[in-house]
């Protein structure tokens, strides 16, 4: 997907015109219209306040992931970044055995 067409997607999805996002990014509702459709490409200043108003990382709006992470999961994982490595093994080892039990479960409810 190009930028416009996420811009388009995401902000649909909040149910928001072009013009209360452009109010919400500093820029028109018009410009707006024009990222969409891939006319014109924002600075690197409004990409980032439209990642924070459509609550996506910076990487999924641009295209370059297709991993949608909302803002509240980015954040726990930054969180978790930060913690000293002792603790982040405690957490990676809980992780990955709720995603093995979650696989499971799903391979077997097949």
């Amino acid at each position: 997907m190009t930028l416009g067409q996420h811009i388009t997607t995401l902000r649909k999805k909040k149910k928001i015109s072009q013009g209360e996002l452009g109010k919400l990014v500093e820029t028109s509702g018009d410009i707006i219209g024009r990222y969409e459709r891939d006319e014109v490409k924002p600075s690197i200043e409004v990409v980032i306040r439209m990642a924070d108003v459509l609550e996506v990382s910076l990487d999924y709006l641009v295209g370059k992931t297709d991993m949608k992470l909302d803002s509240t999961t980015l954040r726990r994982i930054q969180e978790v970044a930060k913690l000293p490595e002792e603790y982040k093994k405690q957490v990676f080892l809980v992780n990955d055995a709720l995603i093995r039990e979650f696989k499971a479960r799903k391979t077997y409810a097949l």
